[in-house]
């Protein structure tokens, strides 16, 4: 008699996951229309100060919400004269810095601070972040005081954009086919999702016929990245300025 509120539980928690992945999947392909559109805008320069050609052997872009440091620290690393001052969105464009480190020289860009909401483009969030997809490594500025608050909204709005940090690419392979419907193969046990998940955020990411190879316990959303194809994953150092 004990198990049957338990298999019902069972079946409501299944439910769940499948509107839930359903949800996220309706929602990776609205942000696509966002990576796109902020991709466009940096291959044609931007808006202006944000045509900067790469040079050097990598590149690092600062990032950071106004006034927590990002220009002090372009300076003293570059002794590039990025304007300073006490009031917020002094940067109003991309500076470009360079400096040698054991023979190679990398590409600082101090890139105007991003805000809350810069997903949705606010502020100049489009281009700050559709530059910092280019780079090689990020360094997130932030200030020591909210630390943490800061740094979560920060990785939110980059992972909007498609960015991820200091993630790597799912251990996932897709194949699309012509026919022959989803076939899905896992090489270890899946605890965020079930096989019929996998086959079920793949029809609602329009693909019907397709082999999927998964050899990590993988999560909805790793799924869903591997499936839309326009994430980049970089490294990011946070710093912290008092």
């Amino acid at each position: 008699m004990r198990s049957r509120p338990r298999l019902s539980a069972l079946r409501s928690t299944r439910h769940t996951m499948a509107h839930l992945c359903r949800l996220k999947a309706r929602v990776a392909q609205l942000q696509r229309d966002i990576v796109a559109e902020s991709s466009r805008a940096v291959g044609k320069g931007g808006e202006r100060g944000f045509n900067v050609s790469k040079s050097g052997d990598a590149r690092v872009g600062l990032i950071g919400f106004p006034s927590v440091g990002k220009s002090t620290l372009l300076n003293k690393l570059t002794g590039t004269e990025s304007r300073v001052a006490a009031w917020t969105f002094t940067t109003l464009t991309a500076i470009p810095g360079s400096i040698h480190y054991n023979g190679s020289r990398i590409q600082l860009l101090d890139l105007p601070g991003i805000i809350e909401g810069a997903r949705e483009g606010k502020g100049r969030g489009k281009q700050v972040v559709g530059t910092a997809r280019t780079c090689d490594l990020i360094l997130v500025t932030l200030d020591a005081a909210k630390s943490m608050t800061l740094k979560r909204i920060v990785e939110r709005e980059l992972g909007g954009f498609g960015i991820r940090l200091n993630q790597r690419p799912p251990n996932i392979a897709l194949t699309k086919k012509d026919r022959g419907g989803i076939t899905v193969t896992s090489t270890v046990e899946l605890t965020h999702m079930t096989k019929e998940l996998v086959e079920q955020v793949c029809k609602d990411m329009k693909i019907n016929n397709a082999d999927v190879t998964i050899r990590e316990d993988i999560t909805p959303e790793q799924l869903i990245d591997v499936i839309e194809g326009n994430r980049v994953y970089i490294p990011c150092i946070f710093v912290l300025n008092k």
